[in-house]
């Protein structure tokens, strides 16, 4: 499998170029980006065959298997698209689009196309992932689900905190809070109410949403580019038989632990594998070649999407790409 990747982003090294070196058969043929100069770099750099003086000549490339998107937020579904449309595969960067209506919009156009779409939520193809939901039914009738992904961005002329990209701490940092707590709760939650720190008009630097749960579980989603707590990446699973609590859900490969409380006894695990990215890759590689292993498509995104609207209507602002 040929990829080509769209832009020369901070990730790409790590979501795409490394495990590609891992995975057999995949080679990341090309790329492209607004400034040649950068993509020539970028290409020379990681030994990447090919330089394209644009995205369209990307996508349009015969020789092109599939397309890797790590473009800013408000461009997925534009990309992705036109991927879809000359009949690429496509891996896709969180969060999917910049609205429900988007990832309606690629999902159609996914099954129209016949082609693999997979939103990059690698945390998910981890072994650590596969654990907690594991874990989770060990602790018979699920209570609360709680969730944090936080983390200090202080240069706010980051595109992250750009409202016109799709940006905002839900977006960035909150997405992987509310897909984990999908992943732990138990069918798709209502949202119930959220509060909303801004950096600027519209922008929020800081969220904080309450959820419930179909089997009547309270949940909660905390996510942070900029507030009073900096830095922590977390799950807590409470149910009538214990608790679990997980440390770094989302970048497993650098440092986890997995505690669980069962009658008053407290065991702990730490799940070792190799990077997620590398699980990502090889996940996508076999959804393309066999159409099994692809555990974030279409269908997953939309879900997740819809969740976040919502969150942002409850908090008072817009939906990102609606305003």
């Amino acid at each position: 499998m040929r990829i080509g990747t769209l832009g020369a982003a901070r990730i790409t090294p790590n979501a795409l170029v490394k495990p590609a070196g891992q995975v057999p058969g995949v080679e990341v043929a090309a790329v492209a980006a607004r400034d040649r100069s950068r993509a020539e770099a970028f290409a020379a750099r990681h030994g990447i065959p090919a330089v394209h003086d644009s995205y369209e000549a990307l996508v349009a490339d015969p020789s092109i298997d599939a397309v890797y998107n790590p473009l800013p937020n408000a461009l997925h579904a534009e990309w992705t698209l036109r991927a879809l449309e000359a009949g690429k595969h496509v891996l896709c960067e969180k969060p999917f689009t910049s609205n429900e209506a988007e990832a309606r919009q690629v999902a159609e156009a996914a099954d129209k196309a016949g082609t693999v779409v997979m939103e990059a939520f690698h945390y998910r193809y981890h072994p650590l992932a596969q654990r907690m939901a594991a874990v989770v039914r060990e602790l018979g009738e699920i209570r609360e689900v709680e969730t944090w992904m936080c983390f200090p961005l202080p240069r706010f002329s980051d595109i992250r905190y750009s409202l016109a990209l799709s940006g905002g701490a839900l977006m960035d940092a909150g997405c992987y809070a509310v897909h984990c707590a999908r992943l732990l709760g138990g069918g798709e939650p209502v949202v119930r109410s959220a509060r909303a720190r801004l950096h600027s008009p519209g922008v929020d630097r800081a969220m904080t949403a309450t959820l419930e749960f179909p089997s009547g579980a309270t949940g909660r989603v905390h996510a942070s580019m900029w507030s009073s707590q900096l830095l922590r990446i977390a799950a807590r699973v409470t149910g009538s038989a214990g608790e679990m609590r997980v440390v770094n859900f989302a970048l497993p490969q650098m440092f986890n632990r997995l505690s669980v409380t069962i009658d008053g006894v407290t065991r702990r695990e730490r799940v070792t594998g190799d990077p997620s990215y590398t699980y990502q890759l090889r996940a996508f590689d076999s959804a393309v070649r066999t159409g099994e292993g692809n555990l974030t498509p279409p269908s997953d995104s939309i879900a997740t999407m819809a969740i976040i609207d919502e969150i942002y209507r409850k908090a008072g602002l817009a939906p990102r790409g609606t305003a």
